[in-house]
């Protein structure tokens, strides 16, 4: 039986008006009444998924979410961090400056707001949908204290791409480097992504690997989705998304999410 499901937001359990339908919602619920472990992995913070964490009910003291792609896991309720892996303020410079090469929009996260030096559509974006406040500031004289979660490229898609193919190789190396939107590339702890997110969760859970199944749609998806023991693309995936899962479902605007709990934890049937 699997007894952990773990679900990227957008593109995944949210459809294409931002919203989880009704298809979804009863099936998380009657997972989660034999017993399953439902679990948020997204790249927002615990700040932009409070709503629909209450909409589902994921809100006790017995759950929890992988946020900001993994590089933090969080209890929902408690709000205590099991585990927060930061870059360094020479590791935000490191990318500015890369930016600043390619004139790219960028912005960074911390745990409760986003920095950017220069206002642009996409960082007002992030700002809009994860109800975090925005903040203008020069990255040159960033407090050497400060906690930065992750540095994201903000921008036109087609600028991402063409900075994807510019960006030195020994970036990649150096840090876990995920395209979570077509607009978003973000920069984190090399250490760091939604899979190891997932997998610290579920250690703290004593749930083996073989007992998880790991939904999502995007590049900052792929680690989890590995991992799971049952890797779920979304129909709507990228195709490099499902290049790599073991199962694709429908898309999120066909409720992908319900039919795969209803296939295989409602059913308790396997992954062929």
């Amino acid at each position: 039986m699997y007894k952990l499901i773990a679900l990227d937001m957008d593109g995944t359990l949210l459809n294409s008006k931002k919203n989880i339908s009704n298809s979804n919602l009863t099936a998380i619920k009657n997972a989660k009444k034999i017993g399953s472990k439902v679990v948020l992995a997204t790249g927002r913070p615990l700040k932009g998924i409070k709503k629909y964490l209450k909409e589902l009910d994921l809100i006790n003291t017995e759950d929890y979410c992988v946020v900001f792609n993994g590089a933090v896991v969080q209890n929902v309720k408690t709000e205590e961090i099991l585990c927060k892996k930061l870059l360094t303020i020479n590791d935000v410079k490191n990318i500015y400056d890369i930016s600043k090469d390619l004139n790219i929009h960028l912005h960074l996260l911390t745990l409760d707001s986003c920095i950017t030096p220069k206002i642009g559509k996409y960082t007002q974006l992030e700002s809009d949908l994860n109800h975090i406040p925005l903040q203008i500031k020069d990255f040159n004289k960033l407090d050497k204290n400060l906690e930065v979660v992750k540095v994201i490229f903000a921008d036109e898609p087609d600028t991402i791409t063409k900075s994807i193919e510019k960006l030195p190789k020994e970036l990649f190396k150096k840090f876990t480097i995920v395209r979570s939107a077509p607009y978003f590339l973000e920069f984190l702890n090399k250490d760091v992504n939604k899979g190891t997110g997932v997998q610290l969760l579920a250690k703290n859970l004593h749930i083996p690997k073989h007992n998880i199944i790991c939904v999502g749609d995007a590049g900052n998806d792929i680690h989890m989705i590995k991992y799971a023991g049952l890797g779920v693309a979304m129909g709507n995936a990228f195709p490099e998304v499902k290049n790599i899962a073991d199962y694709i479902t429908l898309t999120n605007d066909n409720d992908g999410v319900a039919h795969v709990i209803n296939k295989f934890i409602l059913n308790n049937e396997t992954a062929v």
